[in-house]
C-alpha cells in the first residue's frame, strides 16, 4: 500500500520506527515485531499500518482499515450533533414610550415563541434623554412580566446592560416536556 497521511495520522511508510509492538484490529496482538514485518502483514491483509503511540517504548502500531475507521468516527460524530439540542432566542424590543396595546402585541408572540419552546429576550432600548431615567424601562419590563409568568420562568431578571434593559425568560420545564 501506499503512503498516505490524513489529519497528521502517521501511516504505512512514513512510520519510521525500527521495532513496534503491532496489533490487529480485532483485538489481537503480534508482540513486538520489526517494522518491515508489520507492514508485509497490514500489506498481506490489504489494511492500513497506523501509528497509535508513538511515545510508548517501542512504538504501538494498528493495522486496521483506515478509511472504515474514519466514517466510523465521522458517523459518531454526527450522531452526537443530532442529539445536541440548539437554544432558540427570540428577541423583542420595546421602548420607553411604547404604548398598551403595543406591549400587548408584542406580548402575544413572545407567548407564541415560548409555547414552541424557544428562550426570549425582551430588550427596551434607552435613546437620548432617556438614558437619565433607566428605571422607566425597567417599569416596562415589570409590566411584562405578569403578562408571560403563567407559562415562563425568568431567567435573567431585569438587567441594565449598556443603553440597553434586558430580561430572558425561558418556557417553564412542564412545558418544555410536553
Amino acid at each position: 500500500m501506499s503512503s498516505k497521511k490524513k489529519d497528521n495520522v502517521v501511516m504505512n511508510d512514513d512510520i519510521k520506527f525500527p521495532e513496534v509492538r503491532c496489533n490487529l484490529d480485532g483485538g489481537e496482538s503480534l508482540g513486538i515485531v520489526p517494522i518491515e514485518e508489520a507492514r508485509a502483514k497490514a500489506d498481506e491483509l490489504g489494511l492500513d499500518l497506523v501509528l497509535i503511540a508513538p511515545q510508548a517504548k517501542p512504538p504501538v502500531v494498528k493495522i486496521m482499515d483506515y478509511g472504515k475507521y474514519k466514517y466510523q468516527e465521522e458517523k459518531k460524530l454526527k450522531e452526537q450533533r443530532k442529539k445536541q439540542t440548539k437554544i432558540d432566542v427570540k428577541e423583542i424590543k420595546l421602548s420607553v414610550k411604547i404604548a398598551q396595546n403595543d406591549i400587548d402585541y408584542k406580548v402575544k408572540h413572545a407567548r407564541e415563541f415560548l409555547e414552541k419552546g424557544k428562550h426570549v429576550k425582551f430588550r427596551v432600548f434607552l435613546k437620548g434623554r432617556e438614558m437619565a431615567h433607566p428605571e422607566a424601562a425597567k417599569e416596562i419590563l415589570e409590566r411584562v412580566w405578569p403578562m408571560v409568568e403563567d407559562i415562563a420562568d425568568m431567567e435573567k431578571p431585569p438587567v441594565f446592560e449598556g443603553r440597553y434593559y434586558n430580561m430572558l425568560v425561558v418556557p417553564k420545564k412542564e412545558k418544555a416536556k410536553k
